[in-house]
């Protein structure tokens, strides 16, 4: 591998959309369960990739999830898998093998999976850390991102785990509508889902998402609205604000 590669990929990845990009040992992730079981075989790295959910349509979704919401939502998993396309035709242009992972195409609506949790590649890339709602909180956009995964053979450098820093905040806990979220802390995941939220009520409150016209179900978005770490580093006259 030339050793500027890596440096082209991010450069790439970012050219192409994606706001962070990291890379994963696949090792970090023994015991995830992935859909087919041996998804990790013969891919020592896992390329994470972000993309920045827009702070204009994230904020109203405080009070429940809006049609804009719904379709920003929709558009960016459609950039995602876009920009891993591209990524994996860039490992294996440079003679890797490369496997892009669908950003958001549910297996299970009863279990709540997929081929892979892009959040536990994020939280082994070091692109953030899992807070108490259980999605990824990063330091740049706290969890207003969504993600998508690239598998590969290619040995690239690889990034760890970063501090959780989530500590005592209640916010996303006492917004959740569906009373789901236990403000339960963890240094680095959870066991189980069930450790950190009630995964039955949730899965009830985001069924009824899709009674609400042009909203999609299965989608909520509220602790994504509240978390401080997505509202820190705004700008008001070209000043930054905490």
């Amino acid at each position: 591998m030339d050793n500027r590669f890596p440096t082209v990929l991010f450069a790439k990845a970012k050219e192409w959309g994606a706001s962070l990009a990291a890379v994963a040992d696949t090792a970090r992730l023994a015991g995830l369960e992935t859909h087919p079981a041996d998804l990790l075989d013969g891919f020592p790295r896992a390329v994470a990739m972000a993309v920045r959910l827009s702070d204009g349509i994230m904020d109203p979704v405080a009070a429940g999830p809006t049609p804009l919401y719904s379709q920003h939502y929709q558009r960016v998993n459609a950039l995602l898998d876009d920009i891993a396309t591209r990524v994996a035709t860039l490992l294996q242009d440079a003679g890797a093998k490369a496997v892009p992972i669908p950003a958001s195409q549910m297996l299970s609506l009863e279990g709540l999976y997929s081929y892979i949790s892009h959040k536990a590649v994020a939280v082994a890339a070091g692109l953030g850390w899992q807070g108490k709602s259980l999605l990824l909180v990063t330091p740049q956009y706290g969890p207003r991102v969504r993600l998508v995964t690239v598998l590969t053979d290619m040995d690239l450098p690889a990034s760890g785990p970063i501090r959780n820093r989530c500590g005592g905040c209640p916010r996303c806990t006492d917004a959740c509508p569906a009373g789901a979220i236990k403000n339960v802390n963890t240094t680095l995941h959870y066991a189980t889902r069930e450790e950190a939220v009630d995964m039955d009520a949730c899965l009830r409150r985001v069924e009824r998402s899709g009674d609400q016209e042009h909203v999609l179900p299965y989608i909520c978005g509220v602790c994504v609205s509240v978390c401080p770490w997505g509202k820190q580093k705004r700008k008001k006259g070209g000043r930054a604000t905490a």
